[in-house]
């Protein structure tokens, strides 16, 4: 019988980089054509790792922006962070990096575990953000990198 573990996890990113796809998209297996703006919702999902399941708690939260303040229920008792921007929005690139300072300081000097998705990526012709440019963000963290597109 497996271990089955706890995890939170909250994904974070400017408005409109399609946090709510993704997370849709992840837990349900389909794309969301339209919806109303996200103020904060969460879903669930239990996934298999080797002989390990993970009961995911993910926090689908609100667009942010460089003013925001992360309340402290997006720090305490969350193990994990999946930080998006849109690879068709430069400004949103630029908001995850306020972000995860952000983050940075809520937690001090703790090594935080997160994932950097650059999402959209069907909207290749429209790019403004270079997958090199999330990839070399990411190891400068110790994050992992991917690209990818909710739809």
């Amino acid at each position: 019988m497996p271990l089955v573990r706890y995890r939170k996890v909250a994904i974070l990113g400017y408005r409109s980089v399609g946090k709510t796809s993704l997370a849709h998209q992840f837990v349900e297996g389909e794309f969301l054509e339209g919806y109303d703006p996200t103020v904060e919702n969460t879903y669930s999902k239990t996934v298999t790792l080797g002989k390990d399941e993970f009961h995911l708690h993910l926090v689908d939260t609100a667009g942010q922006d460089e003013y925001s303040i992360l309340p402290y229920s997006l720090i305490i008792g969350v193990h994990g962070y999946v930080l998006v921007y849109s690879v068709n929005s430069l400004r949103s690139f630029q908001i995850v990096k306020n972000l995860y300072q952000k983050l940075h300081e809520g937690h001090g000097k703790t090594r935080l575990s997160v994932l950097l998705v650059g999402n959209k990526a069907d909207l290749s012709p429209e790019r403004e953000v270079q997958a090199v440019e999330g990839k070399k963000l990411a190891e400068s963290w110790g994050a992992m990198f991917m690209e990818s597109s909710a739809r």
